[in-house]
């Protein structure tokens, strides 16, 4: 008996060895670029309509993949792309990770985001090319699923672990958390916050440390008079930027109007935006004090650091509740920023109580500093060596298949002609204008919430969000929900390859698409709970697990033909620009109407795309194991 050929087996080697390891290596940078670069700007201060403008635009390069598709589908094999960008991913990683603690890092950072984008979609092109030469079309839907299952895993692995290990790195290398009490009774009396004098020489310590005071601040439960107390929290804040705080906001406020935002609503819309603008805030924007001459009371507590930082160190000190009565917020001095120049000068943290408590009550806020800087470093320095580890495991395990071949000598007419017959046969073909328009507007409603959901979970309880740490906000998408996203995508890959996605994808929409409630009742309830939240987000995760298969599979029936890597790499980049559009203007929309609002809006915007499934073209039988038939 002839024993197989090595590059027989080669070729043949079962799809368990690659498929895994492939989509958790393709998903991974699309994670960093689209979501862990939210949570790292949101850490270091930038604010939530810069951080989903510019983050947003990284979608481009999905977006335009198309473009160069063609080039990967002529030049080469698919096999050398795969390994040749998992070079340059790695090699981005750690650009960004070298340029974190450097003066302008945001500029700096975007940068080799653009070019981690740029290799990964072309990773992108030559993966999901390869995936379809390598199996059969049974086993592209069977293994959908773990391909869908191992690419959200890298996800949930990226908002997850990777997170958590930042939140550690930030909570083991700065300074102890300094813990402050706040107590409301009727019968407080409430010193004169007016007078600058009331800032105090402190007591300092041997070594560094944050220091609060007073440890435990008094509040009264009486009503001020509104004028009384914006008086009092503007003077807080102008304080509070003489000695240095809030700066990048103040210079970002002055360059609004340079802002790309800016640039497009001045020059695109004159000021029907602005009007826009003024509707939203009038009719759906936080109604916190309108139509009332009192406000609840406010105490101050001041912040200041124990010993002098070395001239080119910051310390950033974030103040916020940690647990208590929701009726009492920071309203001013949540982010601190200490250096060798003002760090003996106290910050005033503004706190303020609704103005319905009247009784006695009481809230811990925190003063954390961690290493900010540090700790995204260190993480970003791991995940360029994880990509030193899959460029060596699939240059040995990646199979050889029989169709991925190395074209012979193109010449540059033939190449040019090959480029458009590409784009001619993709858009010749049936129903191709409801395929496109149905890839758009999917996931027109989940492009905004992946972009805001972040933000919600970090941003302070006073702004509306549930005021996780780093470590929190990792360790819920790093556990519960991602098993339960993992089995959400094994359950979605089953079901299609026994009933086929024409059968399924109603239900797969709507278990994608409905969970998305989860965040409104978050955002009314704000609960404690920290069970109750990752059990929120489980839902969440399970659902969309279930619910992409779909989305993926529809895709692939989309791409089906000769040119199916470039035509799968269209519809791809028509998903990148339905999720790049959305999550543009997403962080300014919040930002308008608040998180309870907008999460409602986010459930509205998924009603379109549930509409359009029944005008799709699907086969019955795609997907479908055939009896009596080789479904290698």
């Amino acid at each position: 008996m002839n024993k197989p050929s090595a590059s027989s087996a080669k070729s043949k080697r079962s799809p368990w060895f690659w498929i895994p390891s492939l989509y958790f290596a393709e998903g991974l940078p699309y994670a960093v670029v689209m979501l862990l670069s939210v949570v790292l700007y949101k850490r270091m201060g930038v604010s939530n309509a810069d951080i989903t403008l510019y983050t947003s635009w990284l979608y481009l390069p999905w977006v335009i993949k198309p473009l160069w598709s063609p080039i990967v589908d002529i030049l080469k094999t698919k096999r050398y792309w795969i390994i040749i960008m998992q070079v340059l991913i790695g090699a981005g990683l750690g650009g960004v990770a070298l340029t974190i603690p450097m003066p302008g890092f945001f500029k700096l950072t975007l940068g080799f985001f653009w070019l981690l984008a740029f290799s990964s979609a072309t990773h992108d092109i030559a993966a999901d090319g390869f995936y379809m030469l390598g199996l059969s079309k049974h086993k592209q839907a069977w293994f959908v699923g773990i391909r869908s299952t191992f690419y959200r895993i890298s996800i949930i692995f990226v908002q997850g672990i990777l997170i958590m290990v930042a939140g550690f790195i930030e909570s083991t290398t700065g300074l102890d958390t300094v813990t402050t009490t706040i107590i409301t009774a009727p019968a407080t009396q409430v010193n004169s916050i007016m007078k600058s004098d009331i800032i105090s020489d402190l007591e300092f310590a041997e070594d560094q440390r944050i220091i609060c005071e007073p440890d435990t601040l008094y509040i009264a439960t009486e009503l001020r008079n509104k004028s009384e107390i914006d008086s009092v929290v503007n003077f807080a804040k102008q304080w509070n930027i003489e000695q240095g705080q809030a700066a990048e906001e103040v210079v970002i406020k002055e360059k609004t109007a340079l802002s790309w935002w800016g640039q497009i609503k001045y020059y695109l819309f004159g000021q029907l935006v602005d009007k826009l603008e003024v509707f939203l805030k009038a009719n759906f924007g936080d109604k916190f004090g309108i139509g009332s001459d009192h406000s609840g009371n406010i105490g101050i507590i001041n912040v200041s650091l124990s010993q002098q930082p070395s001239e080119d160190q910051e310390v950033v000190v974030n103040f916020g509740r940690e647990s208590g009565d929701k009726s009492i917020s920071c309203i001013e001095g949540d982010r601190i920023v200490f250096n060798s120049s003002n760090w003996n000068i106290p910050v005033m943290a503004v706190i303020q109580i609704d103005s319905k408590l009247k009784t006695i009550s009481e809230a811990q806020f925190n003063a954390r500093a961690g290493n900010i800087p540090l700790a995204w470093l260190i993480t970003f320095f791991i995940m360029a060596g994880m990509f030193v580890i899959f460029f060596s495991y699939h240059k040995v395990m990646l199979p050889h298949p029989d169709q991925d071949l190395e074209h012979q000598k193109t010449d540059f007419n033939q190449l040019v002609s090959n480029f458009i017959l590409t784009f001619k046969k993709f858009f010749t073909k049936e129903r191709i204008v409801l395929s496109i328009a149905f890839i758009l507007i999917y996931r027109f409603g989940e492009a905004q919430l992946v972009k805001i959901a972040p933000l919600f979970m970090l941003d302070a309880y006073e702004a509306g969000g549930m005021s996780l740490t780093t470590g929190q906000y990792g360790f819920i998408y790093g556990t519960l929900g991602a098993l339960a996203l993992t089995l959400g995508g094994i359950l979605g890959g089953f079901v299609a390859a026994r009933q086929g996605l024409k059968y399924w994808i109603l239900w797969m929409a709507l278990a994608m698409k409905f969970p998305d409630v989860v965040y409104v009742f978050l955002s009314y309830a704000q609960p404690d709970s920290f069970a109750l939240i990752a059990s929120c987000v489980a839902v969440e995760q399970f659902g969309y697990g279930f619910g992409f298969t779909a989305y993926m599979l529809f895709m692939i029936t989309v791409a089906e033909g000769k040119h199916k890597t470039a035509h799968y790499a269209l519809c791809t980049g028509f998903m990148a620009l339905g999720m790049m559009i959305p999550g543009m203007f997403s962080g300014w929309l919040q930002e308008l109407i608040g998180y309870q609002h907008f999460f409602i809006w986010v459930l509205f915007c998924t009603i379109p795309g549930l509409l359009m499934i029944k005008f799709l073209l699907i086969d019955p039988e795609f997907g479908k194991k055939k009896i009596g038939v080789n479904n290698d």
